[in-house]
C-alpha cells in the first residue's frame, strides 16, 4: 500500500474515533441535561424537545461534513496524514481562536437554560403605583404586584432583590415571578440566624389580633405581643398598624412554626444604663419631674425619663380618694418626691401629697373636746363613719355615738356617703392626728329622767327589736330598751322560745319591773300586764277534780295538756297516757284528766288520764261486790225464815209448803 493510501486509512480511521468522540459528547451533554432537569425540575417539556432538535441537528451537520471532508479527500486522493487537522475542526473552516470561542458562545445562546422555581436576583427596572417590573435575564421581564415589597417601601429602580421563578413561561408565554415566595424560602434561614445571632431585623405590622400584633418579617408572619411593642403601655394599637419597625427576635418554635418578636427588647438596653444613672442619684425627699405613664385602681405610674415610678393612692392626696383619675390624668406632667426606692429591683415610690403641708397643720387651734364641728361623710363602714372636717382632716363617728339606743344597728341606718352632718368632738388628739365624733350627744340623753318618765309598775307599750333564747328586746323609745324575760311573757303557757309567743316589729304591752340606771338597764315583763290567774286556779284544779282537754306536745317523759276553757296548761306524764284500750294518746287528741297534783307557786298542774280508767273500773267492781252482799244477804234471810215455818208446819199441810216453796223464790231473786 502506497503511503498516500496509509495517509488515507488513517484519516478515515481517525474521523471514525472523531465521529464517536462527538456522538458520546452529544450523549454526555444530553445525560448531563437530564440530571440538571430531574433535580431542579424546572426545564418544560417544550425546551426539551427544541434542545433535542437541536442537538440531533448539530450532529447531523457535523457527521455529513465529516462525510464531504473524506469524500473530498478520496477525490483529490489526498493522504489523511497529509491533511491540515489544527487548522479545520469538525468539517468546519479554518478559523482563529477568538472566532472559536465566539461562535461557542453564539451557539450556548442557542440553548435555553432552566431556572423554574429556583431562587435568583432579579433588578428592578421600572417601578409603578401598583407593580413592580423586574429583570431576571431571561427572554422577557416578569411583573410583581407592589404588595409583595410592603415591607420595602423605599424601593426604586436599579434596586437588586430576590426573585422566585414561578413559571419560566405561562399559558400566554409571560414570565411568572414571586417576591413573597422567595423571601418565605429563605425566611427561616434568616430567623433562624437572626435569632442565634440576636440581630436586629425590620418588619412590616400587618394587623392587630388578639394580645398584640401580627409583623411580617422576612415574607413569615410573627407575633408581637402587646407588651413588647413599648416600655410604656399602648393605648392606641392601631397606630401601630401599617408601620415599619426594628425588632429583636426572642423566641421561635419550630414545631409550630410561629415566631415572637419584640420592639421593646431593643429600647431596654438602653433604657436600663439609664436606671442606673437615675437611680444611683436618688434621694429621699428628692423632687423630680415626671409624666403620668399608667393609672391604675391601687396607684398612678409616672416616668422619670427612663425608671418608673409608683405613687400609691394613699399618697396622691391628703383627702379620700375614690380612684386616682380624680388627681391625675394620662400624660400629665407633675412634680413628685421621692419617698423609697431600691436600688436592686429598680423600685421607686414616689408621693405627691408630701409636697403639700399636712392638714393637720391647717386645723383650727382653738378646737377642743366638747366643740361642735361640721363635715361631709366620706367613708361608710359597719361600724361607723368618717367625716371631714376640712381636706385630710377625717373623724370617725362610731356607730355606738350615732343613737342613744343599745340594741346592735349599723352605720347605714342612720347617715350615707356625702351626707353633711353635724357632730360633737369627743376625742381629740392633734399629735397622733386622731379625732372621734358623736353625733347621740347633740340631743339630750333619755336616761335623765327614766325614773320620772317609766316609773316601777307602770305600763307601756313597746315595739319588739330582738330574740335571744332568755327574752325579748323591748324598744320603749329612741334610746330606751327593756328587756322581757321568757318567763315574764306569760302566766299560763310554756314558751319554749320567744318567738313562739311573738314577732320582730310586734307592739307588746309591758310592766316596769326594774330600773338600773346605772348600767342603763330596764327589766319589763308582760304577763303582769293582767292578774295572776293562778289564785283562781286553786280551786279549779283541785286534786282529784276531772277536766277535758286538748294534747298539744307529746315526748318520751310525757305531753303538755291544754284546758282552752281556762287557757291554761298542765301536764301528764307517760306512764299516765294509756286509753283503756292501752294506747296511748297522741297529739291533737281531746279526753278527760284527772288532776293528780297541783301547786300554786310552781305553776305546775299534773293530770293522768289512766287514772280516770282505773277509778271508773275500781268503782264497777265495787258496785259489783256490794250487790253481790246485798243478794247474799237476803238470801240468808229467806233462809232463815223457812227454818223458822218448817217447825211450825206439819208433814201433811201441802199448802204450807208451798208457802214455803215461794218464800224462798222470793229470797234468791
Amino acid at each position: 500500500m502506497s503511503e498516500e493510501a496509509k495517509k488515507v486509512e488513517e484519516a478515515k480511521a481517525e474521523e471514525v474515533v472523531k465521529n464517536e468522540a462527538v456522538e458520546n459528547t452529544v450523549e454526555e451533554t444530553a445525560k448531563e441535561e437530564a440530571v440538571a432537569e430531574t433535580k431542579e425540575e424546572v426545564v418544560t417539556e417544550e425546551v426539551k424537545e427544541e434542545a433535542v432538535a437541536e442537538t440531533e441537528e448539530t450532529v447531523e451537520e457535523e457527521t455529513l461534513t465529516v462525510a464531504e471532508i473524506i469524500e473530498d479527500a478520496e477525490e483529490a486522493q489526498v493522504a489523511p496524514e497529509d491533511f491540515d487537522w489544527d487548522s479545520f475542526e469538525y468539517g468546519m473552516k479554518v478559523m482563529s481562536d477568538n472566532e472559536r470561542e465566539e461562535l461557542e458562545k453564539m451557539y450556548e445562546a442557542t440553548l435555553v437554560t432552566s431556572v423554574e422555581h429556583q431562587v435568583v436576583d432579579g433588578v428592578v427596572i421600572q417601578k409603578t403605583d401598583r407593580d413592580v417590573l423586574i429583570d431576571i435575564g431571561g427572554k422577557s421581564e416578569g411583573v410583581i404586584s407592589l404588595n409583595e415589597f410592603r415591607y420595602n417601601p423605599d424601593l426604586k429602580e436599579g434596586d437588586t432583590v430576590e426573585i422566585l421563578v414561578d413559571k419560566q413561561e405561562d399559558k400566554t408565554g409571560q414570565l411568572v415571578l414571586s417576591h413573597r415566595k422567595a423571601r418565605a424560602m429563605k425566611a427561616w434561614d434568616r430567623v433562624n440566624a437572626g435569632f442565634e445571632n440576636e440581630e436586629i431585623v425590620s418588619g412590616f405590622i400587618k394587623c392587630r389580633t388578639k394580645g398584640g400584633m401580627i409583623v411580617d418579617v422576612f415574607g413569615l408572619e410573627a407575633f408581637l405581643p402587646g407588651s413588647q411593642i413599648d416600655v410604656k403601655p399602648i393605648r392606641d394599637y392601631d397606630a401601630y398598624v401599617g408601620k415599619t419597625m426594628e425588632f429583636k427576635i426572642v423566641k421561635i418554635n419550630h414545631e409550630f412554626k410561629n415566631v415572637v418578636v419584640s420592639h421593646k427588647a431593643l429600647i431596654e438596653a438602653d433604657l436600663e444604663e439609664q436606671k442606673k444613672n437615675i437611680i444611683s442619684g436618688l434621694e429621699k425627699g428628692q423632687v423630680l419631674e415626671g409624666v403620668v405613664k399608667n393609672i391604675t385602681s391601687y396607684g398612678v405610674f409616672i416616668d422619670l425619663g427612663g425608671v418608673d415610678g409608683l405613687i400609691h393612692i394613699t399618697d396622691l392626696s391628703w383627702s379620700r380618694i375614690n380612684h386616682p383619675s380624680e388627681i391625675v390624668e394620662l400624660d400629665q406632667k407633675i412634680n413628685v418626691c421621692i419617698l423609697e426606692f431600691d436600688k436592686d429591683r429598680s423600685r421607686i415610690q414616689l408621693g405627691l401629697k408630701q409636697l403639700d403641708a399636712h392638714p393637720w397643720d391647717n386645723l383650727d387651734a382653738n378646737l377642743n373636746v366638747g366643740d361642735k364641728v361640721k363635715g361631709k361623710v366620706v367613708v361608710l363602714a359597719d361600724y361607723g363613719a368618717f367625716v371631714e372636717i376640712i381636706p385630710g382632716v377625717e373623724g370617725l363617728i362610731h356607730v355606738s355615738e350615732m343613737s342613744w339606743s343599745t340594741h346592735l344597728r349599723s352605720a347605714q341606718d342612720f347617715v350615707s356617703v356625702g351626707d353633711d352632718v353635724e357632730a360633737q368632738i369627743l376625742t381629740l388628739d392633734r399629735e397622733e392626728r386622731k379625732m372621734s365624733l358623736g353625733i347621740k350627744q347633740l340631743t339630750p340623753d333619755p336616761w335623765g329622767d327614766i325614773t320620772s318618765k317609766y316609773p316601777v309598775e307602770s305600763k307601756h307599750t313597746g315595739v319588739v327589736r330582738n330574740f335571744t333564747n332568755f327574752g325579748v328586746f323591748i324598744e320603749l323609745e329612741e334610746g330606751i330598751d327593756g328587756l322581757i324575760h321568757i318567763s315574764d311573757l306569760s302566766w299560763t303557757k310554756k314558751i319554749k322560745h320567744p318567738s313562739d309567743f311573738t314577732s320582730i316589729g310586734s307592739e307588746i304591752e309591758v310592766v316596769v319591773l326594774e330600773i338600773d340606771t346605772d348600767n342603763r338597764r330596764l327589766s319589763l315583763g308582760h304577763k303582769q300586764v293582767t292578774d295572776n290567774p293562778w289564785e283562781n286556779y286553786e280551786a279549779v284544779f283541785e286534786e282529784g277534780s276531772i277536766h277535758t282537754g286538748v294534747v298539744k306536745e307529746a315526748g318520751d317523759k310525757g305531753a303538755d295538756i291544754y284546758f282552752e276553757t281556762f287557757g291554761v296548761e298542765g301536764f301528764c306524764p307517760s306512764r299516765h297516757m294509756n286509753k283503756e284500750d292501752g294506747n296511748k294518746l297522741a297529739k291533737g287528741e281531746t279526753a278527760e284528766f284527772k288532776v293528780i297534783e297541783f301547786s300554786k307557786d310552781a305553776k305546775r298542774i299534773v293530770v293522768s288520764h289512766s287514772q280516770i280508767n282505773r277509778d271508773a273500773s275500781n268503782k264497777e267492781k265495787a258496785a259489783e261486790k256490794a250487790e253481790k252482799a246485798a243478794t247474799a244477804k237476803k238470801t240468808a234471810a229467806a233462809v232463815k225464815k223457812v227454818q223458822s215455818n218448817v217447825e211450825k208446819t206439819t208433814l201433811g199441810d201441802l199448802g204450807g209448803l208451798a208457802a214455803l216453796k215461794e218464800e224462798m223464790e222470793k229470797g234468791e231473786k
